[in-house]
């Protein structure tokens, strides 16, 4: 079981030139913020996920990459290994979603993790894949409302369209954690859909794109994932405080956890962003073998 991170560091200068250059009067916005916990995702990794093959992280280019991150040991992958050169550079990772079955060397059973999630207890193979197959809780939703939830609506239509299934009042929500997912079934979909999936990118995420859920609702529509859920926490620094979020990390009570983070001024990002790290490190001090 192989595990793949798609990271992004906003204060890279070349990322900050080649978004300027393409991407011209939309100002950067925390969806590009480093919060500097990449580190304790590995080192989570390596303490509570013991069964992990290879480690994926997915990053624009080589500039990207941290300069404690052991390449050695982690497996970079820029986005020209993976998309069509002509869709290139792109800031949305709904639309590097699309392409992540393709990294080079990938098992066939792996784990998608986003940046801001972390394992913090012990995890077993079985949280993830029972007899060789997904599983991950998933949720039956009728309304939509936010730009998120629709891309969500949009990527179960055409999971149903690709296995001639009609449209449902329903649309499928996988929780928000990270996802396991089997290599062959999304290359299955894709094969089917590229056409849909090629005509709805964009540099930035756009209300016509899809996202990761596409390839897990294709799999539990056709029957190759079971809707169990795992333990997890989602925080979001716009609700819970930073003190609340740092009592969790070093006493946690689910396996999972999830730090969204939200729009705010720098001296709070800079304050919160303390507090998150010093309680990570008072957790997990030891340099995990993904580190130099």
């Amino acid at each position: 079981m192989d595990i793949v991170i798609t990271y992004v560091d906003g204060s890279d200068p070349q990322w900050i030139e080649s978004y300027n250059t393409h991407i011209e009067g939309r100002p950067l916005t925390k969806r590009y913020r480093d919060w500097g916990t990449l580190k304790y995702l590995l080192r989570g990794i390596e303490r509570h996920i013991p069964l992990v093959g290879k480690v994926f992280i997915v990053v624009s280019s080589e500039s990207q990459v941290p300069s404690w991150v052991d390449t050695s040991k982690v497996c970079v992958v820029t986005h020209r290994d993976i998309i069509p050169e002509n869709y290139l550079p792109t800031f949305n990772s709904s639309m590097i979603e699309m392409f992540l079955h393709r990294i080079p060397g990938l098992s066939e059973q792996y784990l998608y993790f986003n940046d801001d999630m972390f394992p913090v207890m012990d995890c077993a193979e079985e949280d993830f894949f029972v007899g060789g197959i997904p599983s991950m809780g998933l949720s039956r939703r009728i309304f939509a409302f936010s730009p998120f939830l629709r891309l969500t609506k949009r990527s179960d239509n055409l999971a149903r369209k690709s296995l001639n299934l009609p449209r449902s009042i329903f649309y499928l929500r996988p929780r928000h954690i990270c996802s396991p997912m089997l290599k062959s079934e999304c290359e299955l979909l894709y094969e089917t859909v590229s056409t849909e999936i090629l005509d709805s990118l964009s540099p930035l995420r756009s209300e016509k794109n899809y996202n990761q859920y596409l390839f897990l609702d294709y799999m539990f529509l056709k029957g190759k994932m079971v809707n169990k859920s795992l333990s997890r926490k989602h925080f979001s620094l716009a609700a819970a405080s930073v003190g609340k979020i740092a009592d969790f990390i070093r006493e946690p009570e689910a396996k999972i956890v999830c730090i969204n983070d939200v729009e705010m001024d720098d001296a709070s990002f800079n304050r919160k962003k303390e507090v998150i790290l010093s309680a990570f490190e008072s957790r997990y001090p030891q340099k995990s073998a993904f580190e130099k």
